[in-house]
């Protein structure tokens, strides 16, 4: 896969877009001043294949832009667009994919739409570059997740951003983000052909073995633990069971075989447990009728105290009949006045407002009176009488809770067996108890022996897998790989005459540094023990070189361009405006540099496509030939950049 265009998108959706042009199986060479959005395209570039987390920045771009089209050709000829929207937020999942032929190009501003999302599209360009569908299994016990090789491990060989190029302490794009140096590691050797998903495949099934194999061992290891256990502890239950009753005529030094039977026999041999049903009954019932009883004897009560708060009501009463009754016969004793007149005072024979009774009414009064005292009398014998019938009863109830009572007391006693009993019973539970938890955790000579077996099954079929594996030697056909790649930067290092590479016998990547690394006679030199930026940049170049000139060799599933932002700047004393205006750079070493990328381009007879973004620009017929835009100000002093600038009116 290489790139044929980039293509902005105004956010209005009217003006026209943006397009950048690329030549696929070619050196693409983007110069300018700083500050035009040279650097931009790589982080673009890299957002369009499916970054899910993009690293574009805040300015102009990210305030004009609505959408961001990338164009892509394969090896058969299809082409693919991949569009994305400009990101909302600190991610966007949404996606435009559209496939064709050679005539496909990139879309009309109102044919971008949300027809898909990053992992289809990711999914799709994975298929397209020939990636096979596989998810990748750490080793045994990693603590890390497995996860779906695609391209998006693929793409971080095919990057070089400016901070990257010159750094001494990693080699890949992303590198120093956590968990991407591993997953280099884990995916490295996928994409060099040293191995793939029958290898990664036939490691997770290993680790399954090992670990089926593991756990085989422990339930063998338990079981002969328990066992041995068994004949330190069985004899003492033994003697706990026969103490209890559990078993009788025991061996005085019985075998272990005998001490198995016997703890067996003791846990059939259960003994009656339930208190006899007939006693329980006869104590609920005499319970239920004693609480009867407390109640009967209650309702008594209150009855008895309602008869004497009644008797205490009528002495009350008939005693102020007595005395009002008493008061009235007074009135016996008139003469004449009783003929008084009632409405007139007797004192001054006026005439009363309010006349007072007469001395017939009151004598009335008086006779009704006498005839309700006799009436309350009546009833003093009959309350008598109902007061004794309650006391009567009453007596009775109290009678029947004493023998209720003696009754219980005579159970309790003869209870005491059952209670014996019943301690007994939780005795023997807890011995049978322990028992059983011995039986279950002791296997019998057969159970050893299917444990031995299985054990040994694990084992053989974890041998039988260790044995692929190591058929495979993922690990040393990977070195054989990156030895191959090691000729080309050996010789590519010598030609740029970087330091430590005249003595050097190979320049190479290590997998475990994921850097390069020179081989001397005096002894292994890594890229952080080498000086100058210069040197970093270049052994960044010869290592990129050498890997992508393989992986096309190799017709491996990477993208096949590689993108480099700025592998110059470490010819300038500070970041230029315009590297072209700068007269005491070493324009010979830029010049090589530049002259062993388009040679590799050459050498690779259009399989790669290099893009580079940078600040030089040499007036080499062959480095304009490659040039694809020159982003300085033309000669009426029109900026030229990334982004348009009647976009920014």
């Amino acid at each position: 896969m290489q790139l044929l265009a980039l293509a902005l998108y105004h956010r209005d959706g009217r003006k026209t877009p943006r397009v950048l042009r690329f030549r696929p199986g070619a050196l693409n060479i983007l110069t300018g001043e700083s500050e035009t959005g040279k650097s931009e395209v790589l982080s673009i570039v890299d957002y369009c294949l499916g970054r899910r987390a993009p690293n574009l920045p805040d300015d102009l771009i990210d305030q004009t832009v609505g959408w961001y089209v990338l164009l892509v050709a394969f090896a058969d000829r299809s082409r693919m667009v991949m569009a994305r929207p400009r990101p909302t937020g600190a991610s966007t999942l949404h996606a435009f994919v559209r496939t064709g032929g050679e005539s496909l190009d990139i879309p009309q501003a109102h044919e971008l739409i949300h027809n898909t999302n990053v992992a289809a599209l990711r999914a799709e360009l994975s298929a397209r570059l020939g990636i096979e569908d596989f998810r990748f299994q750490p080793p045994t016990g990693a603590a890390r997740n497995p996860f779906d090789v695609s391209v998006a491990q693929a793409s971080l060989l095919c990057f070089q951003s400016q901070n990257e190029i010159a750094d001494q302490t990693a080699l890949f794009h992303r590198q120093t983000e956590p968990g991407m140096a591993q997953t280099l590691k884990d995916t490295l050797p996928y994409f060099l052909g040293a191995a793939g998903p029958e290898q990664a495949l036939r490691r997770h099934r290993l680790g399954e073995a090992q670990r089926a194999q593991r756990a085989a061992q422990r339930r063998l290891d338990d079981a002969l633990r328990h066992q041995q256990a068994m004949d330190a502890n069985g004899l003492a239950l033994v003697r706990l069971a026969e103490r209890e009753g559990l078993l009788t005529d025991t061996p005085a030094a019985p075998t272990t075989a005998q001490v198995l039977d016997l703890l067996y026999q003791a846990l059939a041999a259960a003994p009656q447990t339930a208190a006899p049903l007939g006693l329980r009954d006869r104590r609920q019932e005499l319970s239920e009728e004693r609480r009867l009883l407390r109640e009967q004897l209650q309702e008594f009560d209150d009855a008895l105290a309602a008869v004497d708060r009644w008797q205490q009501q009528g002495h009350a009463f008939t005693g102020e009949l007595h005395l009002q009754l008493d008061r009235l016969k007074t009135l016996d004793l008139l003469g004449p006045e009783r003929q008084h007149n009632n409405h007139l005072c007797p004192m001054c024979t006026q005439p009363l407002q309010h006349p007072d009774p007469s001395a017939q009414d009151i004598s009335e009064l008086t006779d009704h009176l006498a005839q309700e005292l006799v009436q309350a009398q009546t009833l003093q014998p009959v309350r008598e009488e109902h007061r004794r019938a309650l006391q009567t009863e009453r007596g009775r109830i109290t009678e029947r809770l004493r023998l209720n009572g003696a009754q219980l007391r005579e159970l309790l006693a003869s209870d005491e067996n059952l209670r014996n009993l019943q301690e007994q019973n939780l005795r023997v539970a807890h011995i049978q108890g322990r028992i059983s938890e011995a039986l279950t955790r002791t296997g019998t000579d057969s159970d050893l022996t299917q444990l031995s077996n299985d054990l040994a099954l694990a084992q053989e079929n974890a041998a039988t897998l260790e044995q692929l594996v190591d058929e495979d030697d993922v690990s040393a056909e990977t070195e054989r790989r990156l030895a191959d790649i090691a000729v080309d930067m050996t010789a590519w290092a010598k030609r740029l005459n970087l330091g430590g590479s005249a003595d050097a016998t190979e320049v190479g990547i290590s997998l475990k540094l994921l850097n390069v690394v020179v081989r001397r006679p005096a002894g292994r030199l890594p890229l952080t023990r080498i000086g100058s930026a210069k040197n970093h940049i270049g052994y960044h170049l010869v290592a990129h070189l050498a890997l992508h000139s393989y992986l096309r060799r190799n017709n491996r599933p990477v993208p096949g361009f590689l993108m480099l932002d700025q592998p110059t700047q470490a010819f300038f004393p500070e970041k230029p405006r315009d590297a072209s205006t700068v007269q005491d750079a070493d324009w010979t070493t830029v010049t090589a540099y530049f002259q062993l990328l388009n040679d590799v381009v050459q050498f690779n007879e259009g399989a790669l496509q290099i893009i580079v973004c940078d600040h030089a620009n040499l007036a080499d017929k062959w480095f304009q030939e490659a040039t694809i835009g020159n982003w300085r100000p033309d000669p009426d002093g029109n900026r030229r950049a990334l982004i348009p600038p009647e976009w920014l009116d």
